[in-house]
């Protein structure tokens, strides 16, 4: 049963990725926490690693198509294991339910700004 739920989650999550560039915490660790009963530091951290993956596959593809702003994935990509590190020992330091909280705040505070964009007209 976890086989198949995790192939579902997989499937779900590329096609998610692919369509709207989501995946990892959108859909990936919630996904892993609910269905596979991983906790929330096991859900992030395998989440973690199957973001390379499907980065990698999507952007490779994208890039193809001319999206890809070369110099500024270069930028991110150098600055961001800063925070990754700091997020790590956090996330290792804080109790699980602070870290699901947290992860449920910044999932609606991202839904919340990209709905008022969506409802936005756009300015001439």
């Amino acid at each position: 049963m976890d086989e198949l739920a995790a192939a579902l989650i997989a499937i779900a999550g590329g096609l998610a990725g692919g369509l709207v560039g989501v995946g990892g915490g959108v859909l990936f660790v919630p996904a892993l926490t609910i269905f596979l009963g991983l906790s929330q530091v096991e859900g992030e951290s395998t989440s973690l690693l199957m973001i390379v993956i499907v980065a990698l596959v999507g952007a490779y593809r994208q890039n193809g198509y001319g999206n890809v702003s070369l110099r500024d994935a270069l930028v991110i990509g150098v600055l961001s294991p800063l925070g990754v590190l700091l997020g790590v020992a956090i996330s290792n330091a804080v109790p699980t339910r602070a870290l699901e909280l947290s992860f449920a705040a910044l999932v609606l505070f991202i839904a919340y700004g990209l709905l008022r964009r969506a409802t936005t007209p756009p300015s001439r």
